[in-house]
């Protein structure tokens, strides 16, 4: 086994969620950037949010990580509608098989997912923050 799939095989779901969080925090500046209703936005979001903070908490094993999102997503029924937390868990499932599959995209996160985006809103929430 190569040094780049030992890397992977080490990468836990928590690793990834914990940098999907990060990302997550950018695409707050690009949605605060369009001219729409930004509430389906902000729900998607916080579904998902919530569920990357929950595997980030649990740190669930890799090999028992599908078994883990779909009970979540029974599980946290009331809070959120089936669906959306089915969804989001299909999603978080696909972002963590790219991380193995794609050694850009796990780069990418292991450098903590950096995006202009989140640089940008960094920016302007502090010039605002002094502006007060």
């Amino acid at each position: 086994m190569n040094a780049d799939q030992q890397s992977l095989q080490a990468f836990r779901p928590a690793d990834v969620c914990r940098a999907l969080l990060a990302a997550l925090e950018a695409s707050e500046g690009r949605r605060k950037k369009r001219k729409r209703d930004q509430t389906p936005d902000a729900i998607g979001l916080a579904v998902k949010r919530d569920l990357l903070e929950h595997v980030v908490q649990d740190d669930p094993d890799a090999d028992g990580f599908e078994g883990w999102l779909m009970s979540y997503s029974h599980n946290c029924q009331g809070v959120y509608s089936s669906g959306a937390a089915s969804a989001m868990a299909r999603a978080v499932l696909d972002e963590w098989r790219l991380a193995h599959s794609m050694g850009d995209f796990k780069a990418w996160l292991d450098r903590g997912a950096p995006s202009d985006d989140a640089d940008t809103a960094s920016h302007r929430d502090a010039s605002t923050a002094t502006e007060r």
